[in-house]
């Protein structure tokens, strides 16, 4: 297989679960890989540098080229410090997929301010940091004469597009990445960079110790059966989003399985105009009709 073949790319949180995947199945495609992780637990507490090195060193075992990095992206530093290690040891990135994020689920009125600004920085800000450092490079790239043929994809959540009792802090967070997404591609077309974003639907450690959901993500008992729920199915979608002549861009995927689909933008499901200021009283009567 040779779909990225002499492509740079580089996977945040790739050191288990859907991100070890994507980096796995971009190596087999051809692709340099920078595997990075910090190996944090899965509520972004504590750390593991030997996870990034132990799905480099399989890469490289198998014949693929491969490096790891333990870079805090959720920082501009870090993020600088991810960028300059593809350049310096592939000489050029092509790919960045931001994987990284952490999970701390709790209802809402009995959510610390501290859980919500973790996540929305585990989240939203470990795929802005990165995104602007690597954007910035390849703007530099376009302008200099190099049009790149780049691209970022994002991790965002049905939590986030659909909604999940318990996850606002994620949710926000998983929606505010759809968000960008969309508006970054439109951004940074004319630089030669698409930007899309995925929705997984897979067994993680995120998902695997959910009440209800564990259960529902588990391996079949059968293990000639297809496990809809494997993580590495969703990697397929990401490879192709990542190879150099994808034509897709601003667009949010589903991923499950073998199924997917395209999420449809925000849209206005219907309007009504008087023509002329409303009363609170007509308000209500034509909203009750509606709602």
């Amino acid at each position: 297989m040779s779909s990225l073949n002499n492509r740079v790319v580089v996977v945040t949180g790739a050191g288990r679960g859907i991100g070890r995947e994507h980096a796995l199945l971009a190596a087999a495609e051809g692709a340099c890989v920078v595997v990075n992780d910090l190996g944090t637990g899965a509520d972004g507490r504590g750390s593991d540098p030997g996870l990034a090195d132990a799905v480099a060193r399989q890469i490289r075992d198998a014949g693929g080229k491969a490096v790891a990095d333990t870079s805090d992206v959720a920082t501009t530093e870090g993020a600088r410090g991810l960028l300059e290690l593809a350049i310096g040891e592939f000489g050029r990135v092509d790919g960045l997929v931001n994987n990284a994020g952490i999970l701390r689920d709790k209802m809402f009125v009995n959510m610390a301010g501290e859980d919500w600004d973790a996540v929305i920085r585990g989240q939203l800000g470990a795929t802005f940091a990165p995104s602007q450092v690597f954007a910035d490079h390849w703007r530099t790239e376009s302008k200099g004469g190099r049009q790149p043929r780049a691209c970022i994809v994002n991790v965002s959540s049905t939590s986030g597009l659909i909604g999940a009792v318990g996850q606002t802090n994620y949710g926000a967070a998983k929606a505010g990445i759809a968000a960008l997404t969309v508006i970054l591609a439109q951004e940074l077309t004319r630089y030669g960079v698409r930007v899309n974003a995925i929705t997984p639907v897979a067994r993680t450690r995120m998902t695997q110790d959910l009440p209800g959901i564990g259960e529902m993500v588990a391996a079949p008992a059968d293990p000639a059966a297809f496990d809809v729920y494997h993580p590495g199915n969703v990697a397929p979608l990401v490879a192709w989003l990542l190879t150099g002549d994808c034509p897709a861009t601003g667009s949010v995927y589903y991923s499950k399985g073998g199924e997917i689909r395209q999420f449809a933008p925000w849209s206005y499901a219907w309007s009504v105009d008087k023509g002329a200021r409303w009363t609170v009283a007509e308000i209500d009567k034509e909203m009750r009709a509606r709602v």
